[in-house]
């Protein structure tokens, strides 16, 4: 079941994050907070692609979700003067599909495809030689009346997006002349961001309340906006004309968020391995059933930031709760009592 705490703590883009999160994204590099090797990276091959007049290598960006790959995608086409078109590998079911798509192109426009890793396998065989050769086979009626046309399509970029870059397949993956990884932010970067999404917001905010909510945002830019949006509100209905620290902490409580950035899911799935299983190690599957997850979501939403922050590892036998997890759970570690 749902909670609050759950779509707070989401790095999952939700349609509150579409409506209003747009003035909060970046346009440019200057103003793109983090990710400084890819910022890095990105700016030498845009600055050489001008150079030569050509378009831009086709670009993997890889790493849990809400970290900023599709506002980067947006910032390389605004960088290079052109335009993006943005899609998702579900929403191209078939070849036909991304054939339209591709033929509406003009010459060094961009093709962002968020979640390129779930595109069905006819919709990749027609993505080969558009990647390679710009161009796109098109077969039309059946039998003897078959037709086979070859339509030239303009020189295009394609930035593909995926939260799970080992599921891409091999040659797919290796038309990607630029592979990039995104990380998780550090509280600092944080910090930089939720100050500017205030200033934005016209919602003055002190230091330490900035850093109360990016110490509690799990290494990831939408859940800092989001939770700041939130704090917000409480501090419009508490009669604040500012966010301190005080007041970020009585809106996070409520919220159901800890010190450390866990919410009630995140303790339940430590609570769990530990009381249930002995702290680990346990499989993924078994750890899923017993709290009712799908091992998609444990991998994708949970773990990124339980690994990052030390509450969790993997070993080759299954996941185990790290000590960090006993102390900040408030249970004895019988192992340790035991040697």
């Amino acid at each position: 079941m749902e909670t609050d705490s759950d779509r707070f703590l989401t790095p999952e883009e939700i349609q509150e994050d579409t409506e209003t999160t747009n003035p909060l994204r970046p346009k440019t590099f200057a103003e793109y907070v983090g990710q400084e090797k890819v910022k890095e990276n990105m700016s030498v091959f845009i600055e050489a692609t001008k150079m030569r007049k050509e378009p831009l290598d086709h670009v993997l960006l890889y790493g849990p979700p809400g970290l900023g790959k599709t506002t980067l995608a947006s910032i390389v086409a605004n960088e290079l003067c052109v335009n993006i078109k943005i899609t998702s590998g579900p929403a191209i079911e078939r070849p036909g599909d991304v054939a339209a798509i591709l033929t509406n192109l003009n010459q060094g426009d961009v093709l962002f495809i968020d979640e390129i890793h779930r595109i069905s396998r006819s919709v990749e065989e027609i993505l080969y030689p558009s990647m390679e050769d710009f161009s796109i086979d098109i077969v039309t009626g059946k039998g003897q009346m078959a037709a086979c046309y070859h339509l030239p399509i303009p020189n295009f970029t394609l930035i593909g997006a995926t939260t799970r870059a080992g599921q891409l397949t091999a040659p797919l993956r290796d038309r990607f002349g630029v592979v990039l990884k995104l990380e998780l932010y550090t509280k600092e970067e944080l910090f930089t961001i939720i100050t500017r999404s205030a200033k934005i917001l016209n919602m003055p905010i002190d230091d330490p309340g900035a850093m109360e909510i990016a110490s509690r945002s799990r290494g990831t830019p939408r859940i800092a906006n989001r939770l700041l949006k939130r704090v917000r509100d409480f501090a419009q209905v508490m009669n604040s004309s500012f966010i301190d620290r005080k007041i970020a902490r009585i809106a996070l409580k409520k919220l159901g968020i800890d010190d450390l950035g866990l919410d009630n899911n995140d303790r339940r799935m430590l609570t769990t391995l530990i009381k249930l299983y002995g702290g680990g190690p346990v499989g993924i599957e078994t750890l899923a059933a017993s709290i009712g997850e799908e091992t998609v979501t444990i991998e994708d939403v949970y773990e990124p930031y339980l690994l990052q922050a030390e509450f969790l590892s993997r070993t080759p036998r299954g996941r185990c709760a790290t000590p960090r997890a006993y102390s900040h759970l408030g249970i004895k570690n019988e192992k340790v009592k035991e040697r």
